[in-house]
């Protein structure tokens, strides 16, 4: 089992995967600890709230999310920004903290990566987190005693607690995913490409 911290647990888990009612200020412009990709100076900012435990986000980062970022992210039309939540049950909770954690140790060149490769081995992190985690975190350059720190850190627990409490009291963000163009939200779950193409040519794109 990961040893994550038991406090952490029973703090994340008050943002159960209930109906989202997205304020209208949420996903405005990229904030200090976002991480992101694309045009920053585009016009159009799609704002991504999701977790890497989370089955529905996995899907659409499987089936959508790389025609989305070869039509908008890459040819720089869009700013997409990822916003980490933690939502569901403790399973759930526990592999998305992880690897959170490890995606933000990795550093900003590498964190995409560590994302993308969660999504890709979500059932089996569900099933073994640690062996899986640790796999990841090796991939990109982790030995293990800094995997063990990096999950461990109170430091990092605290700051992504804070980020998801933030997002979830200041944006009304409690479902996953939910997406926001320009600061209107589309309703919470997955979309198909085309869904993303309407919601971005109605904000102007």
């Amino acid at each position: 089992m990961l040893r994550i911290k038991i406090a952490l647990l029973l703090a994340l888990t008050m943002f159960g995967a209930s109906a989202c009612s997205p304020g209208g200020g949420a996903g405005g412009g990229a904030l200090p600890d976002d991480m992101s990709m694309g045009n920053a100076s585009s016009k159009i900012t799609v704002a991504e709230y999701a977790s890497v435990g989370c089955p529905v986000c996995a899907k659409f980062d499987r089936e959508v999310f790389p025609a989305f970022k070869a039509k908008y992210i890459d040819p720089g039309k869009v700013h997409y920004v990822f916003r980490e939540m933690l939502v569901g049950g403790g399973a759930e909770v526990a592999v998305a903290a992880s690897g959170f954690l490890v995606a933000r140790c990795a550093g900003k060149d590498k964190y995409f990566a560590v994302n993308e490769a969660v999504f890709k081995n979500q059932e089996q992190a569900f099933a073994a987190p640690r062996e899986t985690l640790l796999d990841i975190a090796k991939s990109v350059g982790m030995t293990e005693a800094g995997f063990n720190k990096c999950i461990n850190d109170e430091k990092a627990i605290q700051a992504l607690n804070d980020r998801v409490e933030r997002h979830s009291r200041n944006d009304h963000i409690n479902s996953t995913p939910t997406f926001v163009i320009n600061g209107k939200a589309m309703e919470p779950g997955y979309h198909t490409i085309e869904e993303m193409d309407a919601a971005i040519k109605a904000a102007g794109g």
